[in-house]
């Protein structure tokens, strides 16, 4: 597993005594509208909403706020035109960041992400410099305490769908096509297993980060998750899991 993808684990099982449950809403409907505007409103041929919709019934958001979002994007209620930007930067280290935002003013939202970078001593890129590090995947998650035989569990993902399945990480992640994460998901709870889906931007390297870099790499990107305009930050960097979770647990992640 990469560094950001064991960094995102530790901000998930954080996530429910995090007290910014109202910030946490505020993204995911967000992400509720933008899904049902680009492609329409039922979950059943919508992968990116049924995506949105599971993240928001996690953070145990109430049916009726799910619905206004959809509808929303739907076109059905009035609201707020956010659009999806990409933005490309780097982070202390040299490592390569994508930083997905659904803003109603790219400007402002540029110029606040200009601001923290600098501050956190990276920088913004072009567009296209650092997007060639990352590929967009689906990711699902199982537990390996929900697994009694994983080589059946590896079996029915394969035969699901999946491209890819590491397995050396606890939880698991069984990697797909974005349009197919769904569809395995399904599989899988339909045999019984507890798992989790969403679509991710998966780094095709790495890069190895230490010391006070490795601190800075992470502080940077709490600041960044925390911004309201900001849906999802991915990352490249690699770093030892025991001196990260005791940067987190020093910088309050």
């Amino acid at each position: 597993m990469s560094g950001h993808n064991k960094w995102a684990n530790i901000k998930h099982r954080k996530a429910a005594q995090d007290a910014k449950r109202s910030k946490i809403f505020t993204k995911i409907i967000r992400e509720l509208t933008v899904a049902a505007r680009e492609g329409g409103g039922d979950p059943e041929k919508n992968p990116r909403l049924r995506a949105a919709i599971e993240r928001a019934r996690e953070a145990n958001m109430p049916k009726d706020t799910m619905e206004k979002a959809i509808k929303r994007g739907t076109g059905e209620l009035e609201g707020v035109n956010y659009e999806e930007v990409i933005y490309e930067g780097y982070a202390p280290g040299g490592v390569a960041l994508m930083i997905k935002a659904l803003t109603d003013n790219r400007n402002r939202t540029a110029q606040e992400l200009r601001h923290l970078l600098s501050k956190g001593g990276g920088n913004m890129a072009e567009s296209g410099a650092v997007s060639w590090v990352f590929e967009r995947k689906g990711v699902i998650n199982v537990s390996k305490a929900e697994i009694s035989d994983l080589e059946e569990l590896m079996m029915m993902a394969i035969d699901a769908g999946a491209e890819d399945i590491k397995e050396d990480e606890d939880p698991i992640q069984i990697i797909t096509d974005p349009s197919n994460v769904m569809n395995v998901k399904q599989s899988l709870e339909g045999a019984g297993y507890k798992c989790e889906a969403n679509i991710t931007y998966i780094p095709k390297n790495t890069v190895k980060v230490t010391g006070k870099d490795a601190e800075k790499v992470l502080d940077l990107l709490e600041k960044l998750e925390d911004m309201d305009d900001v849906q999802e930050v991915y990352a490249n960097f690699d770093i030892d899991d025991k001196e990260m979770e005791e940067i987190m647990e020093r910088i309050g992640g």
